[in-house]
């Protein structure tokens, strides 16, 4: 599955090979059908399921029904995302799984936190409609992930020489330099 995704992603990036890196352009793509779903989910939720309930009581707590349905959209598009990131965008991450799934962890608690701030502020404060208010606050949200996941969440790490490869490179230069002699 991930080699017919890069496939089609390599089919694709070809208009757009000398202006765009691949690895940009996987991340654009990715990011953007994963975006794309969360905001289909996110309609679908607040329209048909939650049928557009301004607010949606669980037992004694009061939610406000734009928060549910992110929630909801929310469920799906987590692992999606995590998954696409780890085996389309960044393959070149030399970071363990584990550290990236508690990275990518971190960074979606931080955008869940951006994503209740600004759709509160948004349907609360300003009174926009729920749907309009996801896309503004999915575009906040998603220029700050990029940049924290290219910088911090699947980051590459020098590898750091072993001591065989220490030992190598020392002898490498010593032949180098008694060649030059």
């Amino acid at each position: 599955m991930q080699q017919l995704i890069l496939n089609i992603l390599q089919f694709f990036h070809k208009p757009f090979a000398k202006k765009l890196p691949f690895q940009t352009f996987k991340y654009v793509a990715c990011g953007g059908g994963n975006t794309l779903l969360d905001i289909v989910l996110y309609y679908i939720s607040w329209h048909y399921i939650l049928l557009e309930q301004e607010v949606i009581y669980a037992g004694p707590f009061a939610i406000q029904g734009a928060i549910v349905a992110f929630l909801m959209a929310f469920a799906v598009t987590f692992p999606t995302g995590f998954l696409l990131s780890k085996y389309i965008t960044f393959t070149e991450s030399n970071l363990r799984g584990r550290v990236q799934l508690i990275r990518y962890f971190l960074l979606v608690a931080v955008c869940i936190g951006m994503n209740w701030a600004f759709l509160t502020i948004f349907v609360k404060y300003c009174g926009f409609y729920p749907t309009v208010s996801k896309i503004l606050t999915t575009i906040f949200v998603v220029s700050f992930s990029y940049i924290t996941q290219k910088r911090f969440t699947f980051k590459e790490q020098p590898v750091p020489m072993s001591e065989v490869q220490a030992v190598d490179a020392e002898a490498e230069l010593a032949e180098d330099q008694s060649a030059r002699l």
